[in-house]
């Protein structure tokens, strides 16, 4: 397969990244659903150390990601970006804190879960630069469905808007889909700001202010259909 070669400029950064000649998006979302490569972004800042309830927020997320970690398919390719996992003596390290710990692969639900454990929530919150990584490093060049699913308990805390950043992204490629979930975000322009980072990418935006709703949250945006059994008593 032939891949074309395009170039993005933002800010005083540049970036390429290739998407097959043949790119059709709509003909791809309609064959491919089923073999899309989904990335998990997962904030490590230190604000996940609130409480959510009886639990702490990291907690909340951890226990969540083990459940619907179990119910995808194996086949389903996934991988885990974290940011915030570490800080740093100057903003600047603070600000790129951010790693991809587990490539996209199949059958990947244990190592991701097992990675998860092992991370301290400790730093900031850098969405864009973790999205910019995301979108131009984690993925490869393939003509797969690109989606991220980013959880984070707040917006940026770095000199970069994710909104800004979402916006010039999609003038030049369009492949890409990003679902957020504010986790208990009370601050209005934060929460406007990941709003925004999914409206742009014509993702969806969700607001879950519990454990439950984030599960919730996980389940819609990657389509897992829970079985109903119903009992019929007679009487």
């Amino acid at each position: 397969m032939l891949f074309s070669n395009v170039s993005v400029s933002y800010g005083d950064e540049q970036y390429s990244y290739s998407t097959p000649s043949n790119f059709d998006k709509n003909q791809i979302k309609k064959e491919v659903t089923n073999k899309d490569q989904i990335l998990f972004i997962v904030d490590f800042s230190n604000s996940m150390n609130e409480r959510l309830g009886h639990t702490t927020k990291l907690d909340a997320a951890l226990g969540t990601m083990k459940d619907i970690l179990q119910e995808l398919p194996e086949t389903t390719q996934i991988g885990l970006r974290v940011y915030g996992h570490r800080t740093g003596f100057t903003p600047k390290q603070s600000c790129s804190a951010s790693e991809l710990v587990v490539p996209i692969s199949s059958s990947n639900a244990q190592t991701i879960f097992s990675r998860l454990n092992s991370i301290n929530a400790v730093g900031w919150t850098p969405i864009t630069y973790s999205l910019k990584q995301a979108a131009f490093f984690d993925f490869g060049d393939n003509n797969n469905n690109k989606r991220i699913v980013l959880i984070s308990d707040g917006g940026e805390n770095c000199d970069e808007s994710p909104c800004d950043f979402v916006i010039e992204l999609m003038k030049y490629r369009d492949d890409i889909k990003i679902d957020v979930i504010a986790l208990a975000v009370g601050d209005e322009e934060a929460n406007n700001q990941l709003k925004c980072v999914a409206l742009v990418t014509s993702g969806k935006f969700y607001n879950a202010n519990t454990a439950a709703e984030l599960k919730k949250s996980l389940e819609d945006s990657l389509n897992l259909q829970k079985e109903v059994q119903g009992l019929i008593i007679n009487k």
